[in-house]
């Protein structure tokens, strides 16, 4: 009996336990749920949200981009989308559906077609005939040195135009056609959709920079691309160069010094060529009792021509009093006087590599081009497999064997070139067709060695570097004066 006098407790404990471990069971559910997955709700603002647009603009997406708004999938969405309508070849039927006539008038202008800097090099070479545009510098030239000439001018001179977004270097990448001047980038990203009507000096330098006029209006002069010129020196961390090459900080121009920006002088329709081109004279020239210049932000106060500049500020503009312009000005350009400092980079060297032979280039990474740039560290510094010698069609996109190389026998900004032209004036020069081509193929055997134009390479220039004349004026322009020939001695 007394085996069983605990039983009941025990029995009792069995099943308590018992209970309380099922109920610590988490509950069976009876039933499946239904499963719910979100879904994207259709149109270009649920994907593309941080859109900001401007007033005058404030269109569709599709209205510009094309694509279907009224779908979520992304495939769908995209389907017949132009991602970049301001470019050349959308412009027309974008952007021109309201502003045709701005867009005819851009397309023809130098900013555009670059028809006189292309034709300026290839008749340097020997060409006889024109082209209206840079689209139009022929792909297969039957002549060999211009169709290296040719080469050049598409894969590695010709970067800064609006068929290109430009280098990729935070300062220079850009929109196309009507973007690039009209949306702003920065650090080498669309800030936002906002249209700005007149550019300001972001846009312009992006394509006016690496020792061309525009860089010196802000008295940027490249280093050179020799890594023993440029800084800093002793850094073993990556060094971010905003325009590609680390610059000295020049004397800027003295417009840029009193706060003029390049439309202010370089307006939208000198720009287009709907009015003549504007000079020193335009505004300099004037007197009172002469009519007002034609530039939309001239006025005449109290006698005096007044420029009133973008931001509102005006500007009272100095006439010509110098005796030395009534003595001279007929027959000496004005920089020639009044430029403080000019380009001189010269010679030139250009070599076309389809080699695989980087190391001689060690010195020379740097190179004003960010594809070259990136090809070479990568080549010399990678464990990675090698990427071919190879650069794109800054036109066409198209990629083509041949590296091109850049190099210079020397830079320097002092003693500039003065010399008369053909029109008769004397003028500030530079050397900018001072061009050497060479060219070897996959096996280093040379195809083109110290390839040159004909003359100096000297070509008349207009340096935005504007600053007093000071004392010696005369010193760089006299020995170009025509010399009278002596009266005849009295008997």
């Amino acid at each position: 009996m007394m085996r069983y006098k605990y039983f009941p407790i025990l029995l009792l404990v069995i099943l308590v336990n018992g209970c309380r471990e099922e109920q610590a069971q988490p509950p069976v559910r009876t039933e499946v749920p239904k499963t719910t997955e979100a879904v994207q709700k259709p149109g270009c603002a649920n994907c593309h949200s941080g859109t900001v647009l401007d007033d005058r603009h404030a269109f569709a997406c599709t209205d510009c981009h094309r694509g279907n708004n009224e779908v979520s999938e992304k495939i769908e969405a995209h389907k017949n989308l132009i991602a970049q309508p301001a470019g050349p070849e959308h412009m027309a039927v974008t952007c021109g559906k309201c502003h045709p006539e701005q867009v005819n008038n851009c397309g023809t202008s130098l900013h555009f077609t670059l028809k006189n800097a292309v034709n300026l090099t290839r008749a340097h070479f020997g060409a006889e005939t024109r082209v209206q545009s840079l689209t139009q510098i022929p792909l297969n030239e039957e002549n060999a040195e211009l169709a290296l000439v040719d080469d050049m001018l598409r894969r590695r001179c010709l970067r800064c135009h609006v068929y290109s977004s430009g280098d990729d270097y935070p300062y220079i990448t850009r929109g196309k056609g009507c973007a690039a001047c009209h949306l702003q980038f920065t650090g080498g990203s669309l800030q936002s959709h906002a249209f700005i009507k007149s550019p300001d000096d972001a846009q312009c330098i992006s394509c006016h920079y690496a020792n061309h006029i525009g860089a010196d209006y802000y008295g940027r002069f490249e280093h050179d691309f020799n890594w023993e010129y440029r800084t800093p020196y002793t850094t073993s961390e990556p060094f971010v160069r905003p325009y590609g090459v680390e610059l000295h900080d020049l004397v800027p121009d003295i417009h840029q010094q009193k706060g003029l920006v390049c439309i202010d002088c370089h307006s939208g329709n000198s720009l287009k060529n709907t009015i003549s081109k504007i000079t020193c004279r335009t505004c300099h020239e004037w007197e009172p009792g002469l009519p007002k210049p034609a530039e939309k932000n001239l006025a005449i106060l109290d006698n005096t021509l007044v420029l009133t500049d973008r931001s509102g500020q005006p500007h009272a503009v100095p006439s010509m009093r110098h005796p030395a312009h009534e003595k001279y000005g007929k027959e000496v350009a004005c920089q020639v006087c009044h430029g403080q400092w000019s380009f001189n980079d010269a010679p030139t060297y250009l070599l076309r590599s389809a080699s695989d032979d980087f190391d001689a280039m060690e010195r020379l990474t740097v190179q004003s081009s960010s594809w070259v740039e990136t090809l070479l560290e990568h080549n010399l510094n990678s464990d990675d497999e090698e990427i071919d010698p190879v650069m794109a069609d800054g036109i066409t996109g198209r990629v083509r064997p041949g590296l091109w190389y850049l190099g210079y026998g020397q830079r320097r900004w002092e003693d500039m070139i003065v010399d008369r032209d053909t029109d008769g004036i004397i003028k500030v020069f530079r050397p900018i067709l001072d061009l050497h081509l060479s060219a070897v193929d996959e096996n280093e055997t040379v195809l083109f060695d110290d390839l040159t134009g004909k003359g100096s390479g000297l070509v008349p220039y207009t340096p935005h570097t504007t600053g007093p004349a000071g004392l010696f004026y005369l010193n760089r322009f006299q020995h170009l004066l025509k010399k009278t020939a002596p009266e005849p001695a009295t008997p």
